[in-house]
């Protein structure tokens, strides 16, 4: 009877176990028991091609009232409204004239209410689709023609020039085989063959100089000592150890008893406190500097860390975490290099590797007269000259996103986005300030006098949040 009984109960747990994980996945969109090994899917890239920018036409815009006064001083006297017959068309008195501003009572129906009017103030004719609806038109710089909109997507739209007389069609077409126009007529989307121009509808604003979230624990009522928040911290990043096993490691070697959940606290509380001092500290910066994406995991799926990094210093300049590998998330990353900088030198360059989210983030930038270079190492053979010439600054960022994935690789993944970001703020304030570099022959990037002075890393990490502290009062002031 028993053997039964514990067959019964074994088959029941096993039931609610798949129910459990089945409820856990329709909650979260995909199932947190994937194996950490599991890969995430890796496309190739496509061949993206920006051009140069277009020419932008700012419409004219007058006022009313300021021809309407002219008018009387010329003539002596007033310019009256448009006197309308009964059998006339009327114009609705919601429109008014795009270029001047002028009522309805001064327009004319120009063409029988066929959506046409002409302002008797400024003679400007116009329909409802009229340029000076318009705030700025876009033109073709090769032909001058006005740019058509053909696509609207997520972060910008596509306008493209439609003139089969452009002087770009025309010369792309010239140097096509014929064999490849034969291969142009059955599917002409294989090649670009037009000006395109992608006019990007998003802002970023600087960096807030402040701590941006209020943190679950107040740093400074905490039950553990500074010295101990040092050896948690010490413990957790430096040696990459999981929070689990910190709390294992505080309790068995220095006999603190203390909840993994409560070093949870503990790192989204530092992570706050130091975020704005890592992001505004001046450092000295060279003009080399390297991006790359690489994987984490949130909430059992896979995120994107964007690391820009200065090859030569050593320091870790951009970090942001986004869950889509996409032109938004480069630009922030990219912007948040930018702002770090005291003046864009003239032979500023970025090498990253072949995504074209970096040459969208290019083009985005130079709309706003912000201009730098962008170095695109392809594929793990150098197959082309630029390939080879910056090989070696591809390859720097990728020892550090090793580094970084040594010290991740414990935690497998992240519950939380927050807890994910807090977790590569405190990577990048142990690897920018507290982490010897060999190749800086044995010392820190960040060289602040006040934490060489002290003897061990717990005492160091408890000055550098003293110091982020201290920081944040004094931008208050």
């Amino acid at each position: 009877m028993l053997p039964q009984i514990i067959t019964y109960l074994l088959t029941f747990i096993n039931f609610q176990d798949q129910i459990i994980r089945t409820l856990l996945t329709l909650l979260i969109g995909k199932s947190m028991f994937d194996k950490p090994t599991e890969k995430p899917v890796n496309k190739p890239y496509r061949k993206l091609q920006v051009d140069d920018l277009p020419i932008i036409e700012i419409p004219e815009k007058l006022d009313f009232r300021t021809l309407l006064s002219e008018y009387m001083e010329t003539k002596g006297k007033p310019l009256k409204p448009v006197q309308r017959r009964s059998n006339s068309t009327p114009v609705p008195s919601s429109i008014k004239c795009p270029k001047c501003g002028a009522p309805a009572e001064y327009l004319y129906a120009n063409n029988g209410g066929k959506g046409q009017y002409q302002c008797k103030v400024c003679s400007c004719l116009f329909n409802q689709k009229s340029r000076y609806l318009k705030e700025a038109i876009l033109k073709c710089p090769h032909c001058a023609k006005t740019l058509e909109k053909v696509k609207e997507r997520k972060d910008f739209h596509v306008f493209k020039c439609k003139n089969n007389d452009c002087s770009y069609y025309q010369k792309k077409w010239s140097r096509m085989s014929q064999r490849e126009k034969k291969r142009f007529k059955e599917d002409p989307q294989a090649f670009k063959m037009r000006y395109i121009y992608r006019q990007f509808h998003m802002d970023y604003q600087p960096l807030a100089k402040h701590s941006p979230k209020k943190p679950k624990v107040d740093l400074s009522r905490l039950y553990v000592s500074p010295h101990t928040l040092g050896l948690i911290l010490t413990y957790h990043v430096n040696y990459g150890l999981s929070a689990r096993k910190t709390a294992a490691l505080m309790k068995d070697i220095h006999g603190v008893s203390i909840s993994h959940q409560s070093i949870l606290n503990y790192e989204n509380s530092v992570a706050l406190t130091l975020k704005p001092y890592i992001d505004h500290y001046p450092y000295e910066l060279s003009d080399q500097f390297c991006g790359d994406e690489t994987y984490i995991r949130v909430n059992g799926r896979w995120h994107y860390l964007f690391f820009f990094f200065d090859a030569v210093k050593k320091v870790i300049l951009s970090y942001p975490v986004s869950s889509n590998r996409d032109t938004a998330t480069a630009i922030r990353a990219m912007d948040e290099v930018l702002l770090k900088l005291k003046e864009i030198p003239e032979n500023l360059t970025f090498v990253v590797d072949g995504n074209p989210i970096y040459l969208l983030a290019q083009h985005f930038f130079h709309q706003h007269e912000i201009s730098f270079d962008v170095k695109q190492v392809i594929g793990l053979t150098n197959e082309d000259e630029v390939s080879r010439e910056y090989r070696p600054l591809k390859q720097i960022i990728e020892r550090l996103n090793r580094t970084f994935k040594g010290n991740y690789r414990s935690t497998y993944g992240f519950g939380s986005e927050s807890g994910s970001v807090s977790f590569v703020t405190l990577f990048v304030a142990y690897f920018n300030f507290l982490r010897p570099h060999a190749s800086l022959e044995g010392k820190v990037p960040v060289l602040i006098p006040e934490l060489e002075r002290l003897p061990n890393m717990p005492a160091r990490w408890t000055k550098l949040i003293d110091l982020a502290q201290q920081w944040l009062i004094d931008q208050k002031a």
